[in-house]
């Protein structure tokens, strides 16, 4: 089995969250492979800022998931194994890249975005970030929108 080790991020601008509709029609989390010589802190950011055109800064990380599936491309199994960032977004600017696939995303309020995010686990991180984001404004006595 081929595993790829990754990094992403669960991108936050006020109280919305940032999802990417991809090739399968599937809402996930912009991620990517880390490369040899950068840190998975760079990699999430690249990621955010290519996949979608967000400009973001990492407050935290929020953990790692890990998942399997069968490539057709490699014609073998491959296993992602993904460390999560809480990142804020300096605007809600989103620019999907469709020169990778992706048709549609921006920032949703949370809710709505649970109802759209394919993957339980996805879902299971977005609401864990986001109380971890309004824990982090709340010990800065700011207001989230």
């Amino acid at each position: 089995m081929l595993t790829r080790v990754c990094s992403g991020g669960v991108v936050f601008f006020e109280d919305r969250v940032l999802i990417l509709k991809n090739e399968k029609s599937e809402w996930v989390l912009p991620k990517g492979v880390i490369r040899p010589g950068y840190l998975a802190q760079e990699t999430a950011i690249e990621r955010v800022k290519i996949e979608a055109g967000v400009d973001a800064r990492i407050v935290s990380c929020v953990g790692e998931t890990c998942y399997e599936f069968y490539s057709v491309t490699r014609q073998r199994p491959v296993c992602n194994q993904i460390t999560w960032f809480l990142m804020e977004a300096f605007s809600d600017n989103c620019s999907p890249n469709a020169d990778l696939n992706f048709s549609e995303g921006g920032f949703y309020p949370i809710e709505e975005a649970l109802e759209k995010i394919t993957y339980s686990q996805d879902k299971s991180l977005v609401r864990m970030s986001y109380k971890r984001y309004l824990e982090y404004h709340k010990e800065r006595d700011e207001v989230i929108v």
